[in-house]
């Protein structure tokens, strides 16, 4: 059901959503048997929107953050355009909840950071930006690096992010697929997920 003209939860008619522009150009592929990085249904440099895809099932999709706060920033969504979380189905829901933690496993494995944040907003006063429901997967490696544990820090602070380079995004998105595979696979054998 579209969201009536007057709920203000709907995006303006001139601003499109960019998480459904890149959804609506990567196909599902099965997470456990994923697409290399030169398959043209993957391959960035092939489509537009260019996005470094490392899951897509019917129901969620999940890229790499082209302005990471740290290497492997991933984020996770569902396909169907919801605001908020509140608006996710409990399929979604749940199927969201068990890829963040297949991701969470397959970001540690490749970027071999033992630290990270879940982090997701709802509006525009609690930080989101892009109005359309999202999971950040964020590495930690600096607090752990300079043995600062009990250190605070701000989670989107003033720091200068940098756009995430092509050649990064495509080696790291390959490997996250791959990594999610592996998880699958050893849970698969376990009777998980």
């Amino acid at each position: 059901m579209a969201p009536h003209p007057f709920d203000p939860r709907a995006l303006p008619p001139d601003v499109p959503c960019p998480f459904c522009n890149i959804i609506s150009a990567y196909p599902p592929f099965p997470p456990s048997a994923p697409p290399s990085s030169t398959s043209p249904a993957i391959d960035p440099s092939k489509l537009a929107p260019a996005a470094f895809i490392v899951l897509s099932t019917p129901t969620l999709v999940a890229f790499l953050d082209i302005m990471p706060l740290s290497s492997g920033h991933v984020l996770l969504c569902p396909r169907a355009h919801k605001p908020k979380l509140t608006d996710v189905s409990t399929r979604e829901a749940a199927e969201l909840g068990a890829y963040l933690r297949v991701l969470s496993k397959a970001l540690v494995r490749t970027t071999g950071v033992q630290d990270w944040n879940v982090v997701q907003n709802n509006g525009a006063a609690a930080a989101q930006v892009v109005n359309h429901v999202h999971y950040h997967l964020i590495p930690r490696p600096e607090i752990r690096a300079s043995g600062r544990f009990s250190e605070s820090f701000t989670m989107f602070g003033r720091g200068q992010r940098q756009e995430l380079d092509d050649e990064d995004g495509v080696r790291l998105a390959g490997d996250l697929r791959r990594n999610i595979a592996v998880v699958l696979r050893e849970e698969g054998s376990k009777g998980k997920l």
